[in-house]
């Protein structure tokens, strides 16, 4: 397979497929309302900053894609809203006519056929190549570890810094993040949130809640808050933020 990835601005073309990929997300995660505030807009207002991929066998079918976003932050620590954070900042930076001073990772998808073939962290040194050609020093990622999910009860400040034998991380896809140079830095806490009435969860779980309190949902990485006699139910999402510096 000869990958070429390009910005969605080189190939407008490829827009199309975007959303048609094949993916594993699980249903509940499409409904984060902040996504609203760049999913909308990217082919026109972030096709820098979107990188699409295909491959010599299938051209112009995409087989990944990647998603960052400029954004402006006060100070230096990273915040605990991690992915709806970037977001939310991101759109106020160019509502406000802000000129964005930092620029985080959003997702890597990988059509769900090609999964294993290491195109996540080929995607992942294209982003970072990306945003160096873009002018940035370092990348951030409020990283969603591919394994968590099936560990919903450990807290993530224990399974982000969980490590092997040599000292590399437990988790598969933050092993690859450290592997091209990133540092964990910290846990977002409330990543993503994602509340529901409990006909919505059904609608996207297939199945409903039959009782109150904290229930394990597949494909979520920590609990879901239900409450049957309010007639909602609450996911908030911890990431794990990694630092990636860069050389323009």
């Amino acid at each position: 397979m000869a990958l070429r990835v390009t910005t969605l601005a080189e190939r407008p073309e490829l827009a199309a497929g975007l959303w048609t990929m094949d993916n594993i997300w699980p249903e509940f995660m499409m409904h984060d309302p902040l996504a609203d505030l760049f999913y909308p807009f990217c082919e026109r207002l972030y096709a820098d900053y979107v990188l699409v991929a295909d491959d010599d066998t299938e051209p112009g079918r995409l087989v990944a894609r990647g998603c960052s976003m400029p954004f402006t932050m006060s100070g230096d620590d990273l915040p605990d809203d991690g992915w709806d954070g970037v977001i939310r900042r991101g759109w106020l930076a160019r509502e406000r006519g802000v000129t964005p001073d930092r620029i985080s990772a959003l997702e890597i998808t990988v059509r769900q056929d090609l999964l294993g073939r290491g195109l996540s962290g080929l995607m992942l040194a294209a982003m970072r190549d990306n945003a160096a050609r873009l002018g940035f020093g370092e990348l951030v990622a409020p990283v969603r570890p591919n394994r968590k999910h099936l560990e919903p009860l450990t807290p993530m400040a224990e399974y982000a810094f969980r490590t092997r034998d040599d000292g590399l991380p437990y988790d598969a896809w933050l092993r690859v993040h450290v592997r091209a140079g990133g540092r964990i830095v910290k846990v977002a806490p409330r990543s993503m949130t994602v509340s529901g009435t409990l006909a919505e969860w059904q609608g996207w779980r297939g199945t409903g809640f039959e009782r109150s309190g904290t229930v394990t949902v597949d494909g979520a990485l920590a609990p879901v808050h239900v409450d049957l006699d309010h007639d909602h139910a609450v996911y908030v999402e911890p990431n794990v933020w990694v630092a990636h510096p860069l050389t323009p």
